[in-house]
């Protein structure tokens, strides 16, 4: 058995996010052995967000407030979370969230998820629909019928 201290993990970045998503993070499933969970730690730096407004097709998600005061979008609207908050999203529409930084001071959460395949995500800002794998995304807008292209 495998462990890890979610304080002191060393964290990653990606060079081509767009302004206002610069996170760092670390995948700790397989850090740890794990294969049917996934946990991501990220540090948000102040006015960043992790991800858009989204939510999975069939994968639950939960959030773990490490530190800072992270704030929260759901279709309810904001709210500001504290340390050690706890949030689930369910699959589905219910479950769509956005979480940003407003703060002066770092934040650090923990994102806990089911890990199924294909995983779906849905972009309600923008009207797209991913799916990993291929790791491909589509408007919505773009949508066929059942038989297009197949007579």
């Amino acid at each position: 058995m495998s462990d890890v201290n979610l304080f002191a993990l060393e964290l990653t970045s990606d060079d081509d996010d767009p302004e206002g998503y610069h996170v760092a993070y670390s995948r700790v499933a397989p850090l740890i052995g794990g294969s049917r969970l996934g946990l991501s730690v990220y540090e948000l730096p102040p006015d960043q967000s992790i991800c858009p407004y989204h939510w999975e097709a069939g994968d639950e998600e939960w959030l773990i407030v490490i530190s800072g005061r992270p704030t929260l979008r759901t279709p309810d609207g904001e709210l500001e979370l504290d340390p050690w908050d706890a949030v689930c999203f369910p699959a589905g529409a219910e479950g769509a969230h956005k979480v940003t930084n407003r703060s002066d001071a770092t934040a650090r959460v923990g994102m806990l998820s089911t890990r199924n395949e294909p995983g779906v995500s849905v972009y309600p800002d923008s009207n797209k629909v991913g799916a990993w794998p291929p790791g491909k995304l589509f408007r919505l807008d773009d949508a066929v019928d059942y038989w297009d292209g197949e007579l």
